[in-house]
């Protein structure tokens, strides 16, 4: 192994890419696998969990790392593309460890945020030192951070001490919904839960839409049922109404009645539909203007940042009411088309509708041929009266022509 730094730190390494040795990206660096056996026994680096295409999480052996500061991580090449499982005496540094509850020397409790790493003279990898926060002092007063060895503290080997989530979560503020979603679910269903607790509503149901159903419904199950309808109605109608599918019918009643009626009344709509249907796809949230409306108007919905990449690409034109089902459905203008035109045109002057477009009981091969036949990211379902009900998106879609369980698999 190549010249190290004395002393690494974990946070320092997170997100790093992993290079082979031509220099091409393998991944990126997700967490670090120690084994902490006892109090006495300082704890050895066993290896690295990279993220290598397909949100899949491998095992890199800390044998095979040949470089590793805090800008890249150059690797032998050599990479075992099976799923990393975790082992009974294997630790995660960053998901496992940071946030701790540790008693210092003196008898000091504090919070464990941050650990060091150091290669010895035999080249193997050890936990040196760890950085820990002492409590608040008194009037407001912020305690004292510091970095001290590994064997001053005490509760790094406890299975069962207290532990936060603060450092952790601040780490993922930056990680998609999809990723924190992978990384989750590799964790021990103690430590998962405790990060769960501490996410706000809108976070979490977006993280929830990017889990395996067995493991949506185990997240739901630990929440108080008040909260879990909370993040029901954060969630998009047809991710919620999917999530409620999968409980028993009167643990589903129970949330549903503790909704926002709204909230509520959309997901019962989406139940009503067969599951692999248009009605039982569609997002009952599309971006739905009335004829007046100019593209600026349109152009100034699409910005919204919380909208899907897909339900932003298209826009529909309705005559009153415009929430789902709306008045009669005129047609519908895609993004692009939005941004040849001057701002002030009517998008009605702009829309088509001259496709026949699917109604809520059209089969998932249909709106499949749909999407492929004429481009499209979304298609809007209508009823036989021409109201709008509805969009489906083309990741609602795949996710429907996947292989069940495909989100466990990656």
């Amino acid at each position: 192994m190549s010249s190290q730094p004395t002393r690494i730190f974990v946070s320092r390494l997170v997100g790093q890419a992993v290079f082979d040795p031509v220099g091409d990206q393998v991944g990126k660096l997700r967490d670090v696998v120690v084994a902490v056996r006892s109090a006495t026994q300082r704890p050895r680096v066993l290896g690295l969990v990279v993220e290598v295409l397909g949100r899949r999480r491998v095992f890199l052996p800390i044998t095979r790392v040949t470089s590793m500061d805090s800008g890249q991580v150059i690797t032998t090449g050599v990479l075992n593309l099976r799923r990393f499982q975790q082992r009974s005496t294997e630790t995660l540094a960053v998901h496992e460890l940071f946030d701790r509850q540790v008693t210092l020397a003196d008898g000091t409790p504090a919070a464990l945020y941050d650990i060091a790493i150091e290669q010895d003279p035999r080249r193997d990898w050890y936990v040196s030192a760890v950085a820990v926060a002492e409590p608040h002092k008194r009037f407001g007063r912020r305690g004292t951070s510091h970095v001290v060895e590994w064997d001053e503290v005490r509760g790094l080997a406890s299975e069962t001490a207290a532990q936060g989530a603060t450092h952790l979560l601040a780490m993922m503020d930056e990680m998609r919904p999809a990723d924190i979603a992978n990384a989750l679910r590799d964790l021990p269903p103690k430590r998962r839960m405790e990060i769960v607790r501490e996410f706000g509503d809108e976070r979490l149901a977006d993280v929830l839409e990017e889990m395996p159903e067995a493991l949506q419904v185990e997240v739901l199950g630990i929440l108080d049922p008040s909260r879990g309808a909370d993040v029901l109605g954060e969630m998009d109608p047809d991710d919620a109404a999917d999530l409620l599918g999968e409980l028993p019918a009167q643990t589903a009643e129970e949330l549903l009645g503790l909704m926002e009626p709204d909230d509520a009344e959309d997901v019962r709509r989406l139940l009503s539909y067969e599951e692999r249907t248009a009605g039982g796809m569609m997002t009952t949230e599309p971006v739905v203007l009335d004829p007046s409306a100019t593209i600026a108007d349109a152009l100034a919905l699409v910005r919204e940042p919380e909208l899907s990449v897909a339900l932003a690409s298209m826009v529909y034109v309705c005559r009153p009411p415009l929430e789902t089902p709306t008045g009669r459905f005129l047609g519908a203008a895609h993004f692009q088309a939005l941004l040849r035109e001057p701002p002030s045109t009517l998008v009605s002057q702009i829309i088509v509708n001259d496709i026949d477009w699917p109604r809520p009981e059209a089969s998932l091969a249909e709106v499949a041929g749909l999407l492929a036949a004429y481009n499209l990211v979304a298609v809007p379902v209508v009823d036989e009266n021409q109201h709008l009900l509805g969009v489906v998106t083309i990741d609602d879609v795949l996710d429907h022509l996947l292989p069940k369980g495909w989100r466990e698999h990656g």
